[in-house]
């Protein structure tokens, strides 16, 4: 097989010998669509290797560093584009599309905390669902349990999750890198563990049932569109206090110990203080998705707090880039939406997303939203 000539048919041959292979198992159908999958699959190979790759990945770096550019300079403009779409929104969609579009809002949430945490400070934290799941459960236990309301377990599921944060924080201060990692992971699969084995609390697998909606005076907020206005006014007064924290002393103070904690400690930063300010900030938001998650479903169990929900946020984070809440807020909305989108080939959506991610963090390995880019317009100061 020459570089340069003509298409070689020994691809179509191979596609030949597989589909006999796999011919017993997934019929004939299906085996001729493997051969021609197999033979046109060769021929694309044999296109791309007459292709100038290297060319090509730097005209698409190219391109794509022009339109962050733009996204740049029209920052204000897509902010508000953005925010008026999300106001009109259940003007004109129905109730599945509103529905996803508060899941969104609730990832958003929780992406902005461990954002906090794993962008802004630098520390790797794989057990945030712990947080998340005991913001649910203690709003859980408050509503079934005292009847309290939602406004009041709100706070109540915050502090509850901050103060498991600390908890967490004091034994891992020293703990960097993997190390750090490794505990948090098992700190997550313990909080699953009691979650469920503690049936006299949590009521073991079985969960918990009717917890209470919210209501503001009479009304309760039970339908889809209430809720989302409910969740929209959480998230956004989530993303306007991380933009106040992250430009303020505190939040430079993170950065410092991000980039190099020895040199942070030199200049007189109180890394170990800073440290546990991030996880129990990052552990109330948590607490606070947490909570409208419970809300929103009047149902939770263990089964929604595993140690796939935490790389899920985690995938949000590192698409949307890290340290960049305009990128965080993208990470998260597409994450959600696009295995939504893709449902018409549910056999191999899974497939399309996990290549899509791996094309962008090829070429984009920075995140949708980089430091120079959307994320540096939204976080710059303006000038007197």
């Amino acid at each position: 097989m020459r570089r340069g000539g003509k298409i070689p048919s020994t691809w179509f041959l191979w596609g030949g010998w597989v589909a006999l292979l796999t011919l017993p198992f997934v019929g004939a159908a299906s085996a001729v669509q493997i051969a021609l999958a197999v033979g046109l699959g060769g021929i694309a190979l044999h296109a791309a290797r007459r292709v100038p790759l290297d060319s090509l990945a730097s005209g698409i770096r190219q391109t794509a560093s022009s339109g962050w550019s733009i996204a740049g300079r029209h920052a204000a403009l897509l902010l508000g584009a953005g925010l008026l779409a999300m106001l009109t929104l259940p003007l004109h969609a129905n109730n599945y599309v509103i529905d996803v579009a508060t899941t969104t809002l609730i990832y958003v949430i929780l992406a902005l905390g461990l954002n906090l945490v794993v962008g802004q400070t630098g520390l790797l934290h794989l057990g945030y669902v712990a947080f998340y799941g005991i913001g649910a459960y203690t709003y859980a236990l408050l509503s079934t349990g005292v009847h309290a309301s939602f406004w009041i377990g709100l706070p109540a599921a915050m502090l509850a999750a901050a103060l498991f944060g600390l908890v967490l924080g004091f034994p891992v201060l020293r703990l960097r890198g993997d190390y750090l990692a490794i505990v948090t992971l098992g700190f997550g699969e313990v909080t699953r563990l009691v979650l469920r084995n503690w049936d006299e609390v949590t009521n073991g697998p079985n969960g918990i049932l009717g917890i209470a909606r919210p209501s503001l005076g009479g009304w309760v907020l039970d339908t889809p569109a209430s809720f989302y206005y409910l969740v929209l006014v959480l998230a956004l007064l989530a993303l306007f206090a991380m933009r106040r924290i992250f430009q303020s002393r505190i939040g430079r103070a993170w950065v410092a110990i991000r980039e190099d904690e020895l040199a942070a400690r030199t200049v007189g930063i109180d890394v170990a203080r800073y440290k546990l300010l991030a996880f129990a900030l990052g552990a109330a938001v948590a607490g606070l998705g947490g909570s409208v998650f419970a809300a929103k479903m009047t149902f939770v169990s263990p089964e929604s707090f595993t140690f796939f929900e935490s790389v899920i946020i985690l995938c949000m984070v590192v698409l949307g880039g890290m340290g960049s809440l305009p990128g965080v807020v993208l990470g998260a909305a597409v994450i959600t939406i696009l295995p939504e989108l893709l449902r018409g080939v549910s056999d191999y959506r899974m497939l399309i997303f996990g290549a899509a991610m791996v094309l962008l963090m090829v070429f984009r390995p920075q995140g949708l939203i980089g430091s120079r880019s959307l994320a540096y317009e939204f976080r710059r100061p303006r000038r007197r």
